[in-house]
């Protein structure tokens, strides 16, 4: 009886065309992810919050109307500012008279500040800073969410390779499970060569079942990206089982990272809200204009007029005036407050340089595992051919009664593992490139490229 060695595992076996490239996963998961949402109504406040800081540059409008009905006895002396006495206007009378006549007041106040030595040009200045920095944080959460979806995505092809080799692997432990199993029933071989197959076999299966389970955890995950069922996922990416060409890799800009981006933002907006410091302590100059009317049931002489008088406003005046106020003892906590901000952005600059010297690491370990990854898969299909001929000849010598069932399981489990370090062996070039990528700060160009 000739022992066959089983199905080798065929890496460019692919999904069903209807099934989700890396492309659809990637724009999928931009579409629905909700912390790309969260980013983008970040944008929306922060526009709003432009709009509020150019609405100090309007006049302020204030208009009041009132009727009552009160008493108006009226004491000289004075009150310290509270919120709790109403005011009364007019002589004192000198009498304490409890009898209520109608009173009547309307009014309009305007007040403009023609001029703030730059304070409110400042603020909306700030308001531009917090939407850029919005905007940065919006890219820099796509891009991470790509990158989190791509390499979930790869994660998901690498188990399902694992899966097609440990499957071959445990076809083959069947082989020779029911070969062996013919010879001891012969009486060619003893019996325990039978028992040392069953149990290749159920090492065979372990193996596949930590691989499916491996397959489902990682279908989970991109799952969780795409936003849909598990069991709906289903990729077709034929081209990541093949090499990608050698080219070489472009160098680092990392001001085009979108880490980088961000943390600039960053820097900018707490820049503008330290020159809003640097603008407070400056006089505040406010034109004021005021039309009022009042109308009271009271005379001068503490009689009361009956009826409705007091009910119409009969009494007007208007006035126009500039308000100059000057906060003389807030001069300390604004320098306190100057020097917390200073502190912040040089420490805002300082993580800044930081991120740069992160990336620029970061890239450089990335290069030297896609050059490592390149000649590991060059060397797995010297590896997987020649654990097909140990197999072959394994094979041949137990047929023959010049070997064992040990030197037959060994070079099975050999081709096994050389297979499944074969196919992750070209995935593990396409996970350098996307580290690469993933350090420029842009991954589109891999994403397209991985997607044919």
């Amino acid at each position: 009886m000739i022992l066959t060695a089983g199905v080798a595992l065929t890496a460019q076996q692919a999904a069903p065309p209807a099934g989700l490239t890396l492309l659809q996963a990637v724009e999928n998961a931009s579409k629905n992810y909700p912390s790309i949402r969260v980013s983008q109504e970040q944008i929306n406040a922060a526009a709003a919050g432009i709009q509020l800081a150019r609405t100090a540059y309007l006049p302020r409008v204030d208009t009041t109307a009132q009727v009552n009905r009160a008493t108006r006895n009226n004491v000289f002396g004075m009150v310290l500012p509270q919120s709790v006495l109403p005011v009364i206007s007019g002589p004192v009378i000198g009498s304490n008279n409890f009898g209520t006549v109608w009173g009547t007041a309307v009014g309009v106040l305007v007040s403009w500040e023609p001029f703030d030595f730059g304070l409110r040009q400042a603020t909306v200045d700030i308001a531009h800073a917090a939407r850029t920095q919005s905007e940065a944080t919006l890219r820099r959460t796509q891009f991470e969410v790509a990158v989190q979806t791509a390499d979930a995505y790869l994660t998901l092809a690498a188990a399902q390779e694992t899966v097609r080799a440990a499957q071959a692997g445990m076809d083959r432990a069947e082989v020779v499970l029911r070969s062996t199993t013919a010879l001891v029933d012969a009486q060619l071989r003893p019996g325990a060569d039978a028992s040392r197959a069953q149990a290749e076999l159920a090492a065979a299966r372990t193996l596949l079942i930590q691989a499916q389970q491996s397959v489902e955890i990682a279908r989970a995950t991109v799952a969780q990206f795409v936003g849909s069922d598990p069991a709906q996922i289903v990729i077709y990416a034929p081209g990541l089982f093949q090499l990608p060409p050698e080219r070489a890799v472009s160098p680092l800009n990392p001001a085009t990272n979108p880490i980088e981006v961000q943390q600039s933002a960053v820097i900018e907006q707490t820049r503008a809200q330290l020159k809003a410091l640097e603008r407070s302590y400056f006089p505040r100059f406010s034109g004021q204009a005021a039309v009022f009317a009042r109308g009271t049931g009271a005379e001068i002489n503490g009689a009361r007029l009956g009826g409705l008088n007091g009910l119409a406003p009969t009494t007007q005046n208007y006035g126009l005036g500039l308000t100059v106020s000057f906060p003389v003892f807030e001069l300390p906590a604004i320098r306190a407050r100057e020097a917390v901000q200073s502190a912040t952005l040089r420490a805002e600059t300082a993580r800044f340089e930081q991120i740069a010297a992160d990336l620029r690491a970061q890239w450089n370990r990335a290069v030297a595992t896609l050059q490592g990854n390149r000649r590991v898969a060059a060397n797995t299909p010297v590896q997987v051919s020649s654990a097909q001929a140990t197999t072959r000849q394994a094979t041949a010598r137990y047929e023959a009664g010049l070997g064992t069932i040990d030197q037959v399981a060994d070079a099975q489990r050999l081709l096994t593992q050389a297979e499944i370090d074969d196919a992750l062996a070209r995935l593990g070039v396409w996970r350098g490139l996307l580290g690469v990528a993933v350090a420029a700060g842009d991954i589109q160009p891999f994403i397209a490229e991985a997607s044919q």
